[in-house]
């Protein structure tokens, strides 16, 4: 571990941190601080299907993972914004959210459909082809593959692919702080914060978990460890499984990083839905 850190798997995998096309796509969560850009803004290129759910349904998990492979799918032609209602109340009370899962879609800044519980994938896929048909043509052009040039986006992307992660880290935090809603800055200091942290573990941070399996800091590393390697089922298996054993302080520490974790990939990564569908069970 105390080489270089190839982070191409990260990359190749991680694609919310795109600044347009799928990665965009596959969804993005919304709160009171990016609402308006997220939502209302969007709604004026494409359709803005909002998801109002919580994780502590299953029905609501479900519904995410099938509208965010319909996103993923799509390509663009419309965005998924998710509203944990848990975490973001104020949002959710804007759109008079009485159950979830509630789905409201907006074009224009303006709610044109909606639904509530869970619904069937031929059923969602017909709901979002009459959304598509019945919002062609009416709003603006569909954003470009092609970003505009953006010359301190280029320089931190040059510091990251270099591995310069300290100036890398620096570069993304002065754009993040230009612009709180950054999509590709926010998923680049997670991915830098997340390689820094996982490549400063010791060579036998794998022994000392598997001789003491509870060890909380112990089975964190090791899960940091496996990412790194590409063992992304593997290391959520074994979070998810100390979720199950521990409780308290403890099992809410170990549930805010698989949570941190899930943040670093795609929201349609196979990997990913699986491990939110565990972690769910695992939790309620």
């Amino acid at each position: 571990m105390a080489g270089a850190v190839d982070l191409s798997g990260l990359k190749n995998r991680n694609q919310s941190g795109d600044a347009g096309g799928a990665g965009r796509a596959a969804g993005v969560e919304v709160t009171e601080v990016n609402f308006e850009a997220e939502v209302l803004v969007r709604s004026n290129q494409v359709p803005v299907v909002v998801l109002l759910w919580s994780p502590r349904s299953e029905a609501c998990v479900q519904l995410v993972d099938a509208l965010a492979a319909l996103a993923a799918g799509d390509g663009g032609r419309w965005s998924l914004a998710t509203v944990n209602v848990d975490t973001a109340p104020r949002v959710a009370a804007m759109f008079g959210v009485e159950a979830v899962p509630t789905v409201v879609a907006l074009a224009g800044g303006q709610p044109v459909a909606s639904f509530e519980g869970p619904q069937p994938a031929e059923q969602l896929r017909r709901w979002v082809d009459s959304l598509l048909s019945a919002t062609a043509g009416k709003l603006g052009a569909e954003p470009s593959d092609e970003p505009p040039a953006d010359p301190a986006l280029d320089a931190a992307r040059e510091l990251l692919d270099a591995g310069n992660f300290d100036a890398a880290l620096a570069a993304y935090r002065e754009i993040l702080d230009a612009d709180p809603t950054h999509v590709e800055a926010k998923g680049a200091l997670r991915q830098i914060t997340f390689l820094q942290r996982a490549s400063a573990h010791p060579p036998e941070v794998l022994a000392n978990a598997e001789a003491a399996p509870d060890d909380i800091d112990a089975a964190l590393a090791v899960a940091d460890v496996q990412i790194l390697s590409q063992d992304i089922a593997g290391a959520f298996e074994r979070l998810i499984a100390l979720v199950k054993r521990s409780s308290g302080e403890d099992r809410t520490r170990v549930r805010t990083r698989l949570i941190d974790l899930f943040e670093l990939f795609d929201p349609a990564d196979p990997d990913i839905i699986a491990a939110r569908r565990n972690l769910a069970n695992a939790l309620y």
